[in-house]
């Protein structure tokens, strides 16, 4: 799940018996092929939202009824913004910042989306190295979140497994040995697991409050430090190294799910448990709130709006084999609502199993979140044969499918700042940057790995990239649509693809989209609810810092406007607003080679008073000989 590109590093890195291909844009890099930048996408698009919220979601908005609306919010809203933010993308050839060529007053969006992905990438990459730190402590005979006989246990703790002296080593015949081990189903008030408790008092030994940072917890800072120079290393070179990665870290997780379904649905009250995620309750449908879900999950588990599709999609060339992009947007828009709905029956058939022993219902054991990666999922995987070896494939996956997001993430930044700057020097030395970006990103990160920590990830999680990408995303279509022009944008795709935008996509980019995105923000806004984890309500002070996170980026926005129409030229505000609305002269195709049409540089006076002969001459020797053809600014 990769990205994204190294200047000019290791184009003749040929694959044997094959001729040299040479990147079409050697100042920045393009995809080795098109499967990669596909994997990419997808790895990007497919991350831990799919395998923790949406089976959940599923279940709690009517279980199969809830696919109507998603598949609809899919269709309208989540595959036309995935086409045009990669179209957008791979028109410029430039990043989140660099794209606003287009129309230099709303640069303000990409640093908005800078600022959303430089938050994601650090909380998100905290939640890879739990899933490491778990990796790492299943790399044993017993998990050590089976049993209550623990220093960290409480009396309240009770299993479901029975107790520790009942082990007798052999995990050969361990089916008969811990399912007849269920001694008893705890009928107490409250039940805390041995994988809850293991959970809050060893691997976090979390705080009483938000405020009370405590001691940085060693192991987990340990882990974190492997999961950013894991992402670092794949993206030492770009796209032509994370490219090749991507073959793996893309489609491994498709075998793990496969491994653990086949495991899942051959366990007693499995059956249960998929019953509880797909059996349609079709009055919920008529339920506001069902599809307010729907278009949020739909929008934010394609990751638009971070500035990652853009970034991506920039290192395509600039034709890309003409009619595969728009296809494009819809296989990997597909295959990540296709995901979603094949990790449910994997999370289902599980709970179904872990419910059947504690002969509780299945809503009693479901959950989301780092509940579910963590604590509910984990104690599931006790009851199985050769636990360790499930558990292992589990947070394995979980690892996998973050860092396909993760890398994206970091990529967005890096090359925003690459693009920004844009000298010799820094291209060269873009490894240098990469390298950069991930020690401050681990530095921001250690004060997550506190015994306070988990309250400031979900703090983050819930305000950092909450309604603000919605604002952002709204923007953006905004300004491509009405301000740059809708007719001028469909001339672009036309000249870059070939063929005019399909007419679905033309009516959702103008009209249904944006009101789609209006309606996620206005669900949002009435839908809301102050944060809690578990009994644990946040200060106001707490909920303040998320409001601020949540408004830094849309701030942005705003803030630059006032900057550029601050500094255009114009005598009146009038004049000034409106230069600053006009795209820049250098708005358009990176290489000159693709600058034709409106596009094409004015020729020079001197040319234009040349005789007719000598135009012919000019025009023939269009190759590079004149400056005709070289100038970069069309305003020349």
């Amino acid at each position: 799940s990769h990205l994204c590109a190294s200047p000019s590093l290791l184009q003749n890195g040929a694959v044997p018996g094959e001729p040299v291909k040479k990147d079409e844009n050697s100042r920045r890099g393009n995809w080795g092929n098109q499967i990669e930048f596909v994997l990419t996408s997808v790895g990007y698009a497919v991350g831990l939202g799919n395998v923790w919220r949406f089976p959940y979601l599923c279940y709690r908005n009517g279980g199969g009824a809830f696919m109507l609306p998603y598949f609809i919010m899919l269709v309208f809203c989540g595959i036309p913004l995935f086409f045009l933010e990669l179209s957008f993308g791979q028109f410029a050839s430039l990043g989140c910042l660099g794209v606003w060529k287009i129309s230099p007053m709303f640069k303000g969006v990409g640093y908005g989306m800078m600022v959303v992905s430089t938050y994601i990438g650090i909380y998100y990459n905290v939640v890879i190295c739990i899933a490491f730190y778990y990796f790492f402590m299943s790399m044993t005979n017993l998990l050590p979140w089976t049993y209550c006989n623990n220093p960290w246990n409480t009396p309240d703790c009770s299993g479901v497994v029975g107790s520790g002296a009942q082990l007798n080593g052999s995990l050969v015949n361990a089916t008969t040995s811990l399912v007849a081990g269920v001694t008893e189903v705890v009928n107490r008030t409250k039940r805390t697991s041995p994988s809850e408790e293991y959970w809050k008092h060893y691997v976090l030994n979390i705080s009483d409050d938000i405020g009370n940072f405590g001691e940085v917890r060693l192991p987990i800072l340990g882990c974190l430090a492997v999961s950013w120079f894991v992402v670092f290393l794949c993206l030492i070179r770009g796209v032509k190294s994370s490219g090749k990665v991507v073959y793996f870290t893309a489609t491994f997780p498709y075998v793990v799910l496969t491994i653990l379904f086949i495991r899942g649905i051959t366990l007693d009250g499995a059956i249960n448990g998929i019953k509880y995620y797909l059996t349609p309750q079709w009055q919920k449908v008529l339920d506001a709130k069902v599809w307010g879900d729907a278009a949020s999950q739909i929008f934010y588990s394609l990751g638009c709006a971070w500035g990652g599709l853009i970034t991506m999609a920039s290192y395509n060339k600039f034709h890309n084999n003409c009619f595969r992009t728009h296809r494009d947007s819809i296989i990997i828009s597909i295959t990540n609502c296709a995901t979603s709905v094949y990790a449910g029956f994997v999370i289902f058939s599980i709970l179904g199993f872990m419910a059947h022993n504690l002969n509780v219902p299945v809503s009693e054991v479901a959950d989301h979140g780092p509940g579910l990666a963590f604590v509910a999922y984990p104690e599931a995987l006790t009851l199985l044969p050769i636990s360790p070896l499930w558990s292992l494939l589990f947070f394995f996956m979980l690892i996998l499918l973050g860092l396909g997001t993760q890398f994206c993430l970091l990529e967005t930044l890096v090359t925003a700042i690459v693009d920004e700057i844009g000298t010799d020097w820094i291209i060269r030395n873009k490894t240098v940057v990469t390298l950069s970006v991930a020690v401050v990103g681990f530095l921001l990160g250690v004060p997550l790995t506190t015994q306070a920590g988990i309250y400031w990830l979900l703090l983050m999680d819930n305000y950092a990239a909450s309604f603000s990408l919605v604002i952002i995303s709204c923007i953006m279509c905004i300004c491509i649509m009405y301000i740059y022009g809708h007719r001028n944008y469909f001339k672009d795709v036309e000249m870059m693809l070939g063929f005019p935008p399909p007419l679905f996509f033309k009516v959702c980019w103008r009209f249904i989209s944006p009101v789609i995105i209006s309606f996620i923000l206005i669900f949002t806004v009435i839908q809301y609810k102050p944060i809690t984890y578990n009994d644990y309500v946040y200060p106001g002070w707490s909920l303040a810092i998320g409001f601020a996170m949540a408004l830094s980026s849309v701030i942005c926005i705003p803030i630059y406007g006032l900057y550029k129409i601050s500094r255009s030229p114009g005598a009146t505000f009038r004049e000034r607003l409106k230069h600053a609305c006009q795209a820049h002269p250098k708005w358009g195709p990176a290489l000159a080679e693709h600058r034709t049409g409106r596009y094409a540089p004015a020729a020079p006076a001197e040319t234009i008073e040349a005789r007719p002969d000598e135009i012919s001459l000019t025009i023939q020797g269009s190759n590079g000989s004149t400056n005709t053809h070289n100038n970069p600014n069309p305003s020349a």
